[in-house]
């Protein structure tokens, strides 16, 4: 079943979703016509006066992927994952770095460095980690111009790391309860990328595992703490790792590097979510906030799949869910292509220009259009993102990509806006 039909009456005024076959009924009949393709909005000729029930916005902020869901009530009609070009701006970034470095070492013709002329506003964030936070908001003022949402809740807390590092304090109540241990094996789940430490096997039960045995001294403390399967659990015992991979040296020596790394993830989530909590407080609306194991807690309990879009609804405190979509909408954020007019090969030097002119036959790089070719080689209907070109033989990338189609045979379905979508 697919998400919910978002409905707007003929003054752009939100109305309550709909069931996609109502929303064909009104389609066929002419009492309303498609607004928007991503997310599917349909626009009424009418204007509405009833008032809509509020609906939930939930969010889960993730490093890579942030999952969106709508609820109405217990129902949850909408769901969406949105996934981040972070670590595409952060290779962009150092790309254009080292070609400034190389050119300057050779002593070639280039920018000059500026260093003490710069300085950085309070509560800055590297471009990638802004990029997180400016993309989650853009979706959600997106929804809230196309759903009558009434509030929002975010899961704040990815990982309680003070709670995590003294499970001794005391006067918390859930912290000497069953979601301290959520929280614990939710970090070290993320951290060991869900396989056991020692043999790397996946997709099996796994047991939170003392590095150094308890018996040996061995502490409670997230760095002496890794996930094992019940093999090699019981295989390993009270002995040291030491002793228990003398055998492996370079597994040894990677669980040993790892138990002390950092994780990159987490600090991600946990450089954005005050400022993306601040940001969506500013919206105007209630926002409410919960952890990272309860999220999991609720998870778990309702017996529901690891998925972003379900995270998100499990945000907060719930007593049930009821899944009225089982199809979320898969938003990949894409940008909006580069102002370089010249483009560089690996050492930094000009292999070909850029036209000025973005437009090419109406069209621009970025559409989201259908193809439906009648003749030559290529003949089929083709839908997806296309790049332009300056003779009229547009790139379309739909499952593969597709070269050498003429503008002739494209019809724009959705004009660009950033982000590449599939259901």
């Amino acid at each position: 079943m697919s998400n919910f039909i978002f409905v707007l009456d003929t003054n752009k005024k939100q109305s309550e979703p709909i069931h996609p076959a109502s929303a064909r009924l009104l389609l066929k009949q002419g009492k309303a016509t498609v607004f928007r393709l991503y997310p599917f909005t349909i626009i009424l000729k009418e204007a509405v006066t009833e008032i809509p029930e509020p609906l939930e916005l939930k969010i889960d902020p993730g490093s890579k992927t942030t999952g969106l869901a709508i609820l109405q009530g217990d129902k949850v009609i909408f769901g969406a994952d949105l996934t981040h070009r972070g670590q595409a701006i952060k290779a962009s970034l150092e790309s254009r770095r080292s070609l400034r470095r190389g050119r300057r070492s050779r002593h070639t013709r280039y920018r000059q460095p500026r260093f003490l002329n710069r300085t950085r506003p309070k509560g800055w964030l590297a471009p990638s980690l802004q990029h997180r936070v400016e993309t989650t908001l853009s979706w959600v003022r997106k929804l809230i111009r196309f759903a009558p949402i009434g509030s929002i809740s975010q899961e704040l807390v990815r990982f309680d790391l003070q709670q995590i590092e003294n499970p001794e304090i005391s006067g918390v109540e859930y912290q000497q309860g069953e979601l301290f241990g959520y929280e614990v094996r939710e970090y070290l789940l993320n951290k060991w990328d869900r396989k056991c430490s020692y043999c790397g096997v996946e997709n099996t039960p796994l047991q939170v595992e003392h590095i150094c045995p308890k018996s040996k001294g061995g502490s409670n403390r997230i760095s002496n703490l890794c996930l094992a399967c019940e093999k090699c659990n019981q295989s390993k015992g009270t002995q040291l790792i030491e002793q228990f991979l003398a055998k492996k040296p370079e597994v040894l020596k990677r669980i040993l590097a790892q138990a002390k790394k950092p994780l990159k993830d987490a600090a991600a989530v946990n450089s954005t979510r005050w400022e993306l909590f601040k940001q969506l407080k500013a919206l105007g609306l209630p926002v409410n906030n919960g952890s990272g194991g309860l999220t999991k807690f609720n998870r778990t309990r309702l017996n529901l799949p690891k998925t972003h879009w379900l995270d998100a609804a499990c945000v907060g405190k719930i007593d049930g869910l009821k899944l009225k979509t089982n199809k979320p909408l898969l938003i990949k954020a894409a940008g909006h292509g580069s102002r370089q007019m010249c483009r560089t090969n690996k050492f930094g030097f000009p292999s070909r220009y850029v036209p000025r002119l973005k437009f090419v036959k109406g069209f621009q790089t970025g559409d989201i259009v259908k193809a439906i070719v009648t003749t030559g080689k290529k003949i089929g209907n083709y839908v997806g993102r296309i790049a332009v070109r300056s003779s009229g033989s547009f790139n379309i990338s739909a499952s593969e990509l597709v070269q050498g189609i003429s503008h002739k045979y494209c019809r724009t379905i959705h004009q660009k806006d950033g982000y590449n979508y599939a259901q």
